[in-house]
């Protein structure tokens, strides 16, 4: 049974700290591929700054390329408006009964788990793997059976802190992946 490393985001844009993370995690965990979830709409996070999810799946798509390690996925695109991670885990885990399903999230995600829908329900039944953010106790994290935290290098850049930088007119091309930066400056994004 393959197993799958679901991670979810609205890649507003992908840049390179996210590539590098699913890279990590497919060549220093279990995870036999890393599924990048194109999330339209956080429902713990405001609207305001997010470009067309098509944009933002054809930008995750660009940087993934021809990597059979990667998958990006625009299935919560077609699901009810706002998304919830147990929702979209349990429609893949009815379709995909030959692969087994984690979830990849940052430690700064994991302080807010107990506000999600059902958090209880993805603990009980779903694989957590965690990353270390800025700022992160690893003392802080009680780690369960399905909660681990993997050493992964930490990465502090924000699609936050590119937008931004791109609106002022800043050089960020090491910042995202080559085709990625080609591709916002030719769509004219986050102007």
């Amino acid at each position: 049974m393959n197993k799958i490393g679901l991670y979810f985001g609205s890649f507003n844009p992908v840049h390179i700290g996210h590539m590098a993370i699913a890279n990590y995690f497919v060549e220093y965990s279990d995870l036999d591929e890393v599924w990048f979830i194109v999330s339209p709409q956080n429902p713990l996070k405001k609207r305001n700054t997010l470009i067309p999810e098509q944009n933002r799946f054809d930008m995750v798509d660009i940087a993934v390329g021809n990597d059979e390690r990667f998958r990006v996925s625009d299935v919560e695109f077609f699901m009810p408006k706002p998304s919830y991670t147990i929702d979209t885990l349990t429609y893949l885990s009815e379709r995909n009964t030959t692969k087994q399903f984690c979830l990849i999230m940052g430690s700064d995600n994991l302080v807010t788990l107990h506000k999600w829908k059902n958090y209880e329900q993805i603990i009980s039944n779903y694989s957590i793997y965690v990353y270390p953010r800025p700022g992160f106790n690893r003392d802080s994290v009680n780690e369960m059976d399905t909660i681990k935290v993997i050493e992964a290098p930490m990465m502090d850049i924000s699609s936050t802190m590119i937008r931004n930088s791109i609106k002022e007119g800043r050089y960020l091309n090491y910042f995202l992946p080559g085709k990625v930066y080609d591709y916002i400056n030719k769509e004219n994004l986050y102007k």
